[in-house]
């Protein structure tokens, strides 16, 4: 028996372009329960990356594929194929690379071998939506002399940042940020300035402030102000705007604010002509707000959801989408004198017209600092089988 442990040594987040290093320990443990133990013998380890990509078959018409000669592949047992058994169909994968030849295990004995591979920057970001699926793995072949190929699978998640592609790293080392005290290999120190430049791209982004004011008004007259300081934010920000219903004609009821992403299908590739977008929710906030002056809403976006992509199948959008409850009558009638003694009463109306109105305000949505998504992923960093 061999215990295969891979451990990511960053966690389970990486933004495309990154370096993953993943360390996969072999080890023949030493039973307190068994007397005779013996040396264990691995013929072969192999690793590599591949995105495995599934759609649902009532919101996507795929094109059919010539999977003939994967198939030949899949029946084989003997052959290293990371997606064997997988839903969907693999649309991205890396070079798979040998770990080791001919592995001899004694007793008590164990041995690493680290696996390091650049992510692909053109693929798509991980995604799981309601008509299609993004996933990302690192799958560790292992086998023994005259036995079936047994796989270790390690999810993790990708996010891809827009402008990292096309920039070019100063070609002269000299004027390029390091640390003198410290040496590093040229893949290690390229891999940590991508990161950094990632996070100064995602400030710059983000951090840009100016005033964007809307009318709120429906077919009767105004209802008030809506006030937001940017539309640009990163996943893990809070989305912050103001009303302000002191000027309306029109009162206003109720309000809410619901942070939703709207994931439809290119049309080429709808099953239906036409078909509805699908609408996520992710937050929401709702006030009563008859005699209000002023109110405020502050919405989260989850670290765990996906920001904003285009692929030539899917394209995923945010947005803010408000619905107002407004009266038909004036303000002054929604209070009634309830007594005609000297303390008066004022009680709402029992019964009171009232009229309804949607709208939408796109966002946008980028990616943010991968540590610190890897601190609420799903997945986790160590993963293990026996064999």
């Amino acid at each position: 028996m061999i215990e295969v442990l891979a451990k990511l040594g960053r966690g389970p987040v990486f933004l495309a372009g990154e370096v993953l290093e993943c360390v996969i320990t072999f080890t023949n443990p030493l039973s307190a329960s068994s007397t005779s133990a013996s040396s264990e013998m691995l013929a072969w380890a192999s690793a590599q990356i591949h995105c495995q990509f599934h759609a649902s078959e009532n919101r996507v018409a795929l094109p059919p594929s010539d999977g003939s000669k994967h198939d030949v592949q899949a029946e084989n047992e003997t052959v290293f194929v990371p997606n064997r058994g997988e839903r969907g169909q693999c649309i991205l994968s890396t070079p798979p690379k040998i770990l080791f030849c001919d592995l001899r295990l004694d007793p008590g004995e164990s041995k690493s071998y680290s696996y390091c591979e650049t992510l692909p920057i053109d693929g798509p970001p991980s995604f799981r939506g309601q008509s299609v699926k993004y996933m990302y793995k690192l799958t560790i072949g292992c086998q023994r002399v005259n036995s079936p190929i047994k796989l270790l699978r390690v999810p993790f998640r990708v996010l891809v940042l827009h402008g990292l592609k096309d920039y070019q790293f100063p070609q002269d080392e000299a004027v390029a940020p390091s640390n003198p005290f410290l040496e590093e290999e040229e893949g290690l120190k390229k891999d940590s300035r991508l990161a950094d430049l990632a996070t100064e791209l995602l400030m710059v982004a983000t951090s840009r402030r100016s005033l964007h004011l809307y009318n709120i008004s429906n077919t009767r007259g105004k209802v008030g102000t809506f006030c937001i300081f940017k539309t640009v934010y990163k996943i893990g920000e809070d989305v912050i705007g103001t009303f302000n219903f002191s000027e309306g004609d029109i009162p206003c009821l109720q309000f809410s604010v619901s942070l939703q992403t709207e994931e439809s299908i290119q049309e080429e590739f709808q099953r239906r002509r036409g078909q509805p977008v699908s609408f996520s929710t992710h937050a929401r906030h709702q006030e009563a707000c008859l005699h209000t002056a002023q109110s405020s809403f502050s919405l989260p976006i989850p670290l765990s959801s996906t920001p904003g992509f285009t692929t030539n199948i899917v394209s995923l959008k945010w947005r803010l989408h408000f619905e107002f409850v407004t009266s038909g009558e004036s303000a002054g009638t929604c209070l009634v004198r309830g007594s005609q003694s000297e303390a008066v009463t004022w009680t709402g109306v029992e019964q009171m017209e009232v009229d309804t109105f949607s709208w939408d305000l796109p966002i946008k949505v980028l990616p943010t600092n991968p540590i610190l998504a890897s601190y609420v992923s799903q997945f986790s960093s160590t993963n293990s089988i026996t064999i």
